[in-house]
């Protein structure tokens, strides 16, 4: 989940718990978050519910040697990240059946030692350099795809049309640094 997610949701729980006044100014930035994209607000918050519970769960059952990244849109869930063997894999992907209202697991997971700092930043710098291609190129509107960047691999998420999904993975596929491109995408009309 993204830092600046945890922030707005944080601080929109906050300021309901302290008064009525700052719930609506909360209230009003996690609103905008969540109008950039065609979830509800209800799946939006439970997307983040799901993320919560299960890096909760990955930290605790898979140990110090793995690291797993989860990702929630629209209750779908994308398992990337390393471990060292196939137990921790399947062990991973059977931990989100204890999480209720997902509705499918795409694990994408590799068995190889922990990723390095370096290569997380990168991965981290890929991210950023797609995203701000979706913007500058225009071609759909950018907050409808969720990316996702591991060990060069960009994932892609949303609920887009096929035509904005053929969009997307044109722009990553031409990224420099990316070395794949995974569609984990939900069609609609």
């Amino acid at each position: 989940m993204h830092l600046l997610t945890k922030l707005i949701l944080s601080t929109a729980l906050a300021t309901q718990l302290a008064a009525c006044v700052p719930a609506v100014v909360g209230g009003a930035a996690a609103g905008g978050a969540m109008a950039a994209d065609r979830r509800t607000s209800g799946i939006f918050v439970e997307d983040e519910n799901i993320e919560l519970k299960a890096v909760k769960k990955m930290e605790t059952n898979l140990g110090e040697y793995s690291h797993v990244n989860v990702t929630s849109f629209n209750r779908n869930v994308l398992l990337t990240g390393e471990v060292p063997d196939e137990s921790k894999k399947a062990l991973a992907e059977s931990l989100l059946k204890e999480i209720p209202n997902i509705r499918q697991v795409t694990n994408e997971i590799t068995i190889e030692p922990k990723s390095s700092l370096g290569s997380r930043s990168n991965d981290t710098f890929i991210t950023s350099k797609v995203k701000t291609l979706f913007v500058t190129e225009n071609r759909f509107p950018a907050n409808y795809v969720k990316i996702v960047t591991e060990n060069g691999v960009v994932y892609l998420m949303g609920l887009v049309t096929k035509e904005e999904a053929d969009a997307a993975v044109d722009i990553a596929r031409n990224t420099e640094g990316v070395t794949k491109v995974v569609k984990v995408f939900e069609y609609i009309n």
